[in-house]
């Protein structure tokens, strides 16, 4: 309008600094009432860490790291140096080849190891835990290993040939270009992919048989591959099948074909489908093996002659073994205690044995082989491992509003009476597809062994029954995961699991979506909530595109920019958006400084608007035994948004 006044630059970057100004304000103020509040639980703390550390001395006995097998040579990494040693030989005088400290990066640890095909270079990954960002260090290994070259915020990386590594550059929590950098004595590095939609990530894989580098460029609901022969490193990438909507596929290779795993065709699951490296266009592709409904693929290891498909359906885990040369399929239902899989590397393909570990909550990784030969299932009995027997592991399946069964997986302690008075932790996530983290935790053990009880709620959202249950619970129906997670609590009481006052909500990140929900609409169902990085201000986070995660999560939570309807589902359950003057739970939250996928200041700003509500409802019904809950955050200066190693989660834990 006429008469307005532009606000010079001066101006706005006056406003800028304001804000921040009062961001510190607020950051130093959280940090000393966190310290205040903290130092109540100085003794309750100590009894806890002691016990932890004991229980992690018990029972992380020295699986150790994995062993990388070529020929007669073993690499292996302990505590950040890297060592080779001959198989069949002592470890214990075992060669050092690198050591992360000398190089002076004493608080970072490795990553991921990669040696070229003739053992001549050793590439490793070293990142920091306040970090997201790697750095790659290559290892000349002559007679005396010597660092040759030293590559900043590197993602992932692959040796394509003797002397050639390819590797993705990583920038603001982005990955975008793909590099190939030669060890040659004429060394260059060049660009030879560039990925332009910002809602694809880039990273590299290498087939197990060594023949293929793939390029992988992948969205959430979409990806495209691209092939570097590793015969001719210095060829251009060749695609395998343009990318459409919808259609994602990842590359293995076999005897001059490529085995496709795709969600083409219906129902939009995973299978295994094959097509001649020739002509890999879709239209070629041939079925090979299709997975059952409802059935979640972990992983899939290729061998020379076999495929093993790790499989998760309703809580239990199988293997599926599939023999390219007898053309069947083996199915194997793993022991019940059993939650999660970890797998072990094979960089030897032409193997007979295929390794992983066991593990849940509960239990600590119990090693497992699968012989090809014998087409059975090895229990390792290497170390003598204190099996947990008084731990009771129940499956239930809870009716959500719209009559959808959602399973639960419930720990208890065999020994404990009268479980509707023991106090219940609820675990839950529901976004990206991604599952309920359920590997081996110490804290969990001593929960147990406490008379606690534990309950998984695996909601729609995650992946625990196949894609389609991500696609049930992501965008416009977000809604869905938050009233499964209504209905697994409120089973959990009827059955007599606990009961709302000794009942305690567990959530991190993206989880924090529907905890932070729930604690607005049905407040009465728990006692407290504890949150690790929460996502909790969903509405203001997707307005913001200059966050360096926005544009990639549209697929996830919908664009309110481009959409007014999204914008106002997003709204409808937003825990920030939808906090109210009413009696809420406590809350125990610890963020990031240095979180860039959860910035605090969003944190914040619930906080102080979720104690505000449950203040003003303390006073408005100042009547007798009114309690005020306690609202509490911990922002920890150190730490990322990933996990941290065991020494550093220890206090947090």
């Amino acid at each position: 309008q006429e008469g307005t006044k532009i606000p010079s630059k001066r101006q706005q970057d006056t406003s800028i600094t304001t804000s921040e100004l009062l961001y510190k304000d607020l950051l130093k103020s959280e940090q000393e009432n966190w310290n205040k509040i903290s130092a109540r639980y100085k003794t309750m703390t100590k009894r806890i860490k002691e016990k932890l550390e004991e229980l992690h001395n018990k029972y992380t006995f020295n699986l150790g790291s994995p062993r990388i097998r070529f020929g007669e040579n073993v690499y292996f990494e302990e505590n950040g140096c890297i060592f080779l040693s001959k198989a069949g030989d002592d470890e214990g005088n075992a060669d050092i080849l690198f050591s992360a400290e000398d190089l002076g990066f004493s608080d970072a640890f490795i990553q991921r190891i990669r040696i070229s095909p003739d053992q001549r270079h050793m590439a490793i990954s070293l990142k920091s835990e306040n970090s997201e960002e790697a750095t790659c260090v290559i290892v000349n290994l002559g007679h005396f290993p010597v660092v040759e070259k030293i590559i900043p915020s590197v993602f992932s990386f692959e040796w394509a040939a003797n002397d050639v590594l390819y590797y993705t550059s990583q920038k603001n929590l982005k990955c975008q270009n793909v590099f190939m950098t030669t060890f040659t004595s004429q060394k260059h590095t060049k660009l030879v992919y560039t990925e332009q939609d910002a809602r694809f990530f880039v990273d590299i894989y290498c087939t197990k048989d060594r023949r293929f580098l793939t390029i992988n460029s992948n969205s959430k609901t979409t990806s495209e591959v691209w092939l570097v022969d590793c015969r001719h490193p210095f060829k251009l990438p060749a695609l395998v099948q343009a990318r459409t909507k919808g259609l994602i596929y990842h590359i293995e290779h076999r005897n001059d074909e490529l085995y496709i795993l795709t969600t083409y065709g219906e129902p939009a699951e995973y299978k295994l489908m094959k097509a001649p490296v020739a002509s890999s266009g879709m239209e070629n592709w041939q079925l090979v093996y299709a997975l059952e409904k409802k059935t979640k693929l972990v992983d899939l290891e290729m061998f020379s002659d076999h495929c093993v498909m790790f499989l998760k359906n309703a809580g239990h885990l199988y293997l599926n073994v599939i023999s390219f040369v007898s053309h069947s399929v083996q199915s194997l239902k793993l022991p019940t205690w059993a939650c999660e899989f970890e797998l072990e590397s094979h960089p030897e393909h032409t193997t007979s044995t295929c390794y992983f570990q066991l593990t849940s909550p509960v239990h600590p990784p119990k090693r497992f082989a699968y012989s090809f030969k014998e087409n059975n299932l090895i229990e390792q009995a290497a170390q003598e491992v204190p099996i947990i027997t008084n731990c009771h592991t129940t499956r239930l399946l809870a009716k959500s509003k719209d009559e959808t069964l959602v399973p639960i997986t419930v720990f208890h302690n065999m020994n404990s009476k009268e479980l509707h008075r023991k106090p219940l932790l609820v675990h839950v996530y529901g976004a990206y597809g991604i599952d309920l983290n359920m590997s081996f935790k110490e804290e969990k053990l001593m929960l147990i062994e406490e008379g606690w009880i534990l309950a998984y709620c695996h909601v729609r959202g995650g992946g625990e029954l196949g894609l389609s249950w991500h696609k049930d619970g992501c965008q416009h129906n977000k809604l869905k995961g938050l009233h499964d997670l209504k209905a697994c609590i409120m089973l959990l009481h009827k059955l007599g699991f606990s009961q709302p006052q000794y009942t305690a909500l567990s959530a991190a990140s993206a989880g924090g979506v529907l905890a932070g929900a729930l604690c607005n609409t049905d407040p009465e169902l728990i006692r407290c909530m504890v949150l690790q990085a929460p996502f909790v201000d969903v509405l203001n986070t997707m307005m913001n595109t200059h966050l360096p995660l926005t544009v990639e999560e549209q697929e996830e939570w919908g664009n309110p920019l481009a959409n007014e309807k999204c914008m106002k589902y997003i709204k409808s359950y937003c825990p920030y958006q939808n906090i109210k003057t009413q009696c809420y739970p406590s809350v125990f939250i610890t963020a990031y400084e240095n979180d860039l996928r959860v910035p605090p200041t969003g944190v914040i700003r619930y906080v102080q608007r979720l104690r505000k509500a449950a203040l003003d409802h303390a006073r408005r019904t100042s009547k007798k035994g009114n309690w005020i809950p306690n609202i509490i955050l911990d922002i920890q200066a150190n730490g990322s948004h990933c996990d941290s190693s065991w020494e550093d989660s220890l206090n947090e834990v």
